[in-house]
């Protein structure tokens, strides 16, 4: 797996994770959408842990700066 994914498409998707967590906990989350809402938010945690995101390399995106 070759990373594709840049520093800042990471912090934006532990951003985006963070929130989820937080609105499911304060409630404003529940049922079908919350759990649909914290399994995108557990995928947003893996693939920025390992920099890598399927769905990019599907598509022929990657959003990581060409090194030289």
């Amino acid at each position: 797996m070759k990373m594709n994914m840049h520093t800042i498409d990471r912090i934006i998707r532990v951003l985006l994770t963070l929130a989820i967590v937080t609105l499911y906990f304060l409630g404003y989350l529940s049922g079908t959408l919350a759990i649909i809402a914290l399994v995108v938010a557990v995928i947003f945690t893996l693939t920025s842990l390992i920099g890598f995101c399927p769905l990019y390399s599907l598509v022929g995106i990657s959003t990581r700066k060409k090194s030289k």
